[in-house]
């Protein structure tokens, strides 16, 4: 009953937010106007694609819960993980699960025995922006993408992009590629989309370090600045992040399309999940190939991280409610509409729901 109790202030809450009344001018690690029974602090770390979202899903919850503080630093999910691995911080968010060697590792929060375990609350598409002299229309596909990215294709009057944009006057002029300079779940997400579509031309598995040469700059928003900055640049960033920027048109199919929280979301009910040895850690392998109709296979999923069971049993609950908050309908769609993602389907979140109700 407490539990049901807490839940339903946290809706309460997450329903100021989607209409935006509570956001104006407030910080999210402002005080609470709601007493519950949660007292302590949480403090989470990772992925800055998050980072807008985790304004929102704090200053509900905090409100929910006057004598809880959470506190998050987009340090990007790379740092994130390692953070939470050492016990540094109380979760972490990621662009990228846990991978099978990090879950090797002792987890310093973690009860004696247990690992971390991974939640995908955070789905957003990766969009390409540009800014291109003369040009606010640009169609790309995942060839041209891998080309330009691995400095393979590097004049934006390319034969190949030429024949893309029909009717449309790309300039005789270098192509800035921006990429991440940290270690990136963005990253991963984006040369995952590259590999599985055109592992000849890319030619190296996904990863959180960007494999190739070239501007680089920290975080998404260090990204968009330099490609607003700049001239004649292009780089991957979290749609929700585009701003004011060109955003780029992607080859699925036979059909150029732009991206959509729907379309993002359709993706993730259409792949499978991956096979781990905790049945709770839920992991997504998108099918970045996939040439359906209304679907945007370039997407990242951005990941919870926890302890299956932490050796402090208070932190595993703050830790828990503090999920399920996220997670559910009113925090899903609170994210959405404030931080452009694209909320979960009823069946995933269902799914993510049950197994974070498993943390002790």
């Amino acid at each position: 009953m407490k539990n049901r109790i807490v839940r339903q202030r946290v809706r309460a809450a997450l329903l100021l937010a989607v209409v935006g009344s509570f956001l104006a001018g407030c910080a999210a690690n402002e005080t609470g106007q709601t007493d519950s029974d949660l007292v302590g602090t949480l403090d989470g770390a990772g992925s800055s694609a998050q980072s807008a979202a985790q304004d929102v899903w704090i200053s509900a919850f905090q409100r929910a819960n006057s004598r809880v503080t959470v506190n998050y630093e987009p340090s990007g999910s790379g740092a994130g993980r390692e953070q939470f691995i050492a016990g540094g911080v109380d979760f972490a968010g990621s662009d990228a699960a846990l991978s099978d060697d990090e879950l090797e590792n002792d987890f310093g929060s973690c009860a004696p025995g247990t690992a971390g375990i991974n939640f995908p609350v955070y789905v957003s598409p990766l969009v390409l922006v540009f800014t291109v002299e003369g040009v606010d229309t640009l169609r790309l596909d995942a060839a041209t993408i891998a080309g330009i990215f691995s400095n393979q294709i590097t004049r934006w009057n390319d034969p190949a992009l030429v024949a893309l944009n029909e009717g449309v006057t790309l300039p005789d002029a270098a192509i800035t590629a921006v990429h991440r300079s940290d270690d990136s779940g963005t990253t991963k997400n984006f040369t995952d989309y590259l590999y599985q579509n055109e592992p000849e031309i890319w030619g190296t598995e996904p990863a959180d370090a960007f494999p190739f040469s070239g501007e680089a700059a920290q975080g998404n928003a260090g990204v968009v600045n330099a490609v607003a900055d700049g001239t004649n640049a292009i780089g991957y960033v979290d749609a929700s992040r585009a701003g004011e920027l060109d955003v780029a048109e992607l080859r699925v199919g036979g059909e150029f399309v732009v991206y959509s929280a729907e379309a993002a979301a359709a993706i993730i009910d259409a792949s499978p999940l991956a096979t781990r040895d905790n049945p709770n850690d839920i992991v997504v392998n998108i099918d970045r190939t996939s040439t359906a109709s209304g679907v945007y296979p370039l997407v990242l999923v951005s990941y919870l991280i926890a302890c299956q069971e932490y050796a402090d049993s208070e932190t595993g609950d703050l830790v828990r409610e503090y999920f399920e908050s996220v997670a559910d309908e009113e925090g899903q769609a609170a994210a959405a509409t404030d931080a452009g993602s694209a909320p979960l389907s009823s069946a995933t979140a269902e799914r993510v729901l049950a197994a974070i109700a498993t943390i002790e």
